[in-house]
């Protein structure tokens, strides 16, 4: 699971963050400790207190003295709030920026959209 292409931390924190949002840690639920990550990972525990800070500093985890970290409640709503974010700095802003420079009409844009969203969903078997 870890690459080089992020720091190590932000990787501990992003694959956290993804198993909240599949549900695998429910709100309320204890997360795996420090410890643990440095282990399973292989990797420094400070490293993986970092990337576990990080979504402390987000709201996303807590801590309860003695015990370990918890989801917090709303950390779902959190996470998609923040990745809606950056999916919108990272996706759609080139994707307009380069549209405009490639002088596509709005139409034209939303209905290319329109068609890898049909042919996504045709291969999910889910509707468009």
């Amino acid at each position: 699971m870890l690459t080089g292409d992020k720091p190590i931390f932000q990787q501990i924190a992003d694959h956290i963050s993804g198993q909240i949002l599949a549900g695998t840690y429910p709100e309320e639920s204890q997360v795996p400790s420090t410890n643990e990550f440095a282990a399973f990972y292989r990797i420094n525990p400070a490293t993986a207190g970092k990337g576990v800070n990080l979504l402390v500093d987000q709201g996303v985890l807590y801590k309860k003295r003695g015990i370990g970290m918890f989801v917090a409640q709303g950390s779902q709503d959190i996470l998609r709030s923040a990745r809606r974010k950056e999916f919108i700095a990272g996706y759609i802003t080139p994707l307009v920026e380069e549209a405009r420079v490639l002088g596509l009409s709005s139409d034209e844009v939303l209905a290319a959209l329109q068609a890898g969203l049909s042919e996504a969903a045709s291969k999910t078997g889910e509707n468009a």
